[in-house]
């Protein structure tokens, strides 16, 4: 049975509260006329809950990387894009909100990084000269996600995955990576949840973003993991490292130019260097912290050999 988003549900029966008010009823069970206003709250919610999960990357995915692709190179053949085919959601009130607060926290190289993942998401697939263009505001879908995933593509919502890629590294700005004995993804996650609830996003939104961050880590092979947390995965994986331990040649993910023109518009300002110290300090103040669990992650980190000319 799919589950009631019980807040809507609250809300409009509030508001058909006043309209029953003199329907005298058992404290225990429902009279008809009540079952009925709820039976017809449910199916008015129930299609807008299951619209939220693809929206919002609730999608249930397989958690190994290693099992979407199998031993294709990629399941869609990527192809060259300029970075003008690329939208950020500017326009959004809770990004512009999001977008501020990041650039006072997060380090420069931090947000470029943060930045350069959501282009690697955020690329439409090569279009045929007999297709149409993308309309205004439409979702153009993630690397990943359109051209490898078409299906999320036109469900997506790309402002849940600009927020995501905004805050992923949120515990690593310099006030969160000592303010607690927490792993800096599990901190960013909880502290992205309040902020972006603060700044306007819904609260399945929010959540879902929290979630991705929380386990952006978490690159193990069972069990499942929601889309977009899988998205961020790979996406991050690839400005990281640019190496997937479960992905056979990972790097050609992306076209070498459209790869070019993300770490031009957006500097990795010696990404490599830096990121690799900061999960060397975190792994020496917490020597406890999930950023263990990916053995070498630092050394793979510095040793970037697909990002390199740009370092």
């Amino acid at each position: 049975m799919t589950k009631i988003c019980l807040h809507q549900v609250s809300i409009k029966w509030s508001i058909l509260s006043g309209i029953l008010h003199d329907i005298t009823l058992s404290q225990k069970t429902l009279s008809s006329a009540q079952a009925s206003v709820a039976l017809l709250i449910y199916r008015s919610t129930e299609n807008m809950c299951q619209h939220e999960v693809a929206q919002n990357g609730w999608t249930s995915t397989p958690a190994n990387a290693g099992a979407i692709f199998g031993d294709r190179l990629y399941i869609n053949q990527p192809g060259p894009l300029s970075i003008k085919e690329l939208e950020f959601p500017f326009h959004d009130t809770v990004v512009v909100k999001t977008l501020d607060y990041a650039n006072t926290v997060l380090h420069p190289e931090t947000l470029n990084h943060s930045m350069r993942v959501y282009h690697y998401g955020n690329l439409p697939p090569k279009r045929s000269k007999q297709e149409c263009p993308w309309k205004p505001n439409r979702v153009t879908g993630l690397a990943i996600t359109k051209q490898q995933f078409p299906q999320h593509a036109t469900a997506l919502n790309p402002v849940t995955w600009a927020l995501t890629c905004l805050l992923h590294d949120l515990g690593t700005a310099e006030e969160n990576l000592t303010a607690t004995r927490m792993s800096f993804d599990i901190y960013g996650g909880i502290k992205a949840l309040q902020v972006l609830q603060q700044f306007g996003a819904s609260k399945d939104q929010a959540e879902a973003a929290a979630e991705a961050i929380i386990r952006h880590e978490d690159m193990g092979v069972d069990g499942t993991i929601t889309y977009i947390g899988q998205l961020i995965q790979l996406a991050t994986t690839y400005d990281n490292t640019g190496f997937h331990p479960h992905v056979n040649n990972f790097g050609e993910l992306v076209h070498s130019v459209t790869r070019a023109e993300i770490n031009e518009a957006y500097p990795r300002l010696k990404w490599s260097t830096f990121f690799s110290g900061t999960i060397q300090k975190e792994m020496s103040i917490k020597p406890w912290c999930h950023s263990t669990h990916l053995v070498g992650f630092d050394k793979e980190i510095r040793d970037n050999t697909l990002m390199k000319p740009w370092e």
